[in-house]
């Protein structure tokens, strides 16, 4: 069916302009990696695979984890790409839930490399939110979706940290990495972030949130501590790939236990979940 608006980008046969995806191919249950190759990492951690594929660097996967309907759409880097992704999976969807499953910098000297850090709100040092709201306007996570996210990292017996993130637009100057032939503009960004409390730098969390919250919808971040901004050290070899590895498994896990909550919410009539509602002996 042709668009209503001619100024929005989708085809004649319905699938996204960027995703590739049509309305019903994708779950409800959402993760969001930046890598486009997580997906096959992702996806071998399906009880069943329901359909995969790639168009341009946005990557795809549905399938089933724990008997839950369940998908990942990579965004690629950066917070542009997240607004090109957040879009397109709401025009296809009813209300989905967002899980971010990516890397960072860490700024806090007791988060070590390799560690997991949730995020409870973002600095939005990105201009990508400026074009739907305020520049005062908050990035925050969704509080059931971090609830989530540390029970399944207690589940996994994983070491999670919450903290602030800030989102920049970019890896080198953008988050005050010196550049030998180029100027930069703000060279004492990283420790500006710290003095504030900030626990790591990454480039997509404060669009997730602002442009999910938005939409009505629940959103939280979870990333690997890949660097330690304080001493310059990077994770590498098979650290990193147990790291990563990490990370997707809490992530998924946090969405078995999203909808193990909208279950409780839904039995109790309640409006939203709160503590009081949680039933571990309930819990599927």
């Amino acid at each position: 069916m042709p668009n209503a608006d001619v100024r929005v980008a989708l085809p004649d046969s319905g699938r996204q302009y960027h995703i590739a995806r049509a309305a019903g191919e994708l779950a409800e249950y959402i993760l969001l990696p930046g890598d486009p190759d997580r997906i096959e990492r992702i996806a071998a951690r399906f009880d069943s695979v329901e359909s995969i594929g790639r168009h341009r660097e946005f990557a795809s996967v549905t399938g089933t984890y724990r008997g839950l309907r369940v998908s990942a759409v990579s965004t690629g880097i950066g917070a542009d790409n997240v607004e090109i992704v957040l879009a397109e999976i709401l025009a296809i969807t009813s209300h989905p839930a967002f899980v971010r499953v990516g890397s960072c910098g860490v700024l806090k000297e007791e988060i070590g490399i390799g560690e997991l850090v949730v995020t409870t709100g973002a600095v939005r040092l990105e201009a990508t939110t400026k074009y739907f709201v305020h520049e005062g306007y908050p990035a925050v996570a969704d509080y059931a979706t971090v609830a989530a996210l540390l029970e399944a990292g207690a589940r996994r017996g994983k070491r999670v940290h919450t903290g602030i993130t800030a989102t920049a637009p970019g890896f080198y100057g953008a988050q005050g990495r010196p550049i030998p032939q180029l100027p930069i503009r703000y060279p004492d960004l990283a420790d500006e972030m710290r003095r504030q409390g900030v626990a790591n730098f990454e480039m997509e969390g404060s669009a997730v949130l602002v442009l999910a919250g938005l939409a009505g919808c629940r959103a939280g971040v979870i990333c690997t501590a890949y660097a330690q901004r304080s001493t310059g050290k990077f994770l590498e070899g098979e650290a990193r790939e147990r790291a990563e590895s990490d990370c997707i498994e809490v992530g998924l896990e946090a969405l078995k236990v999203l909808s193990e909550m909208d279950r409780q919410v839904r039995e109790a009539g309640a409006s939203s979940w709160r503590p009081g509602l949680w039933s571990p002996a309930s819990a599927s």
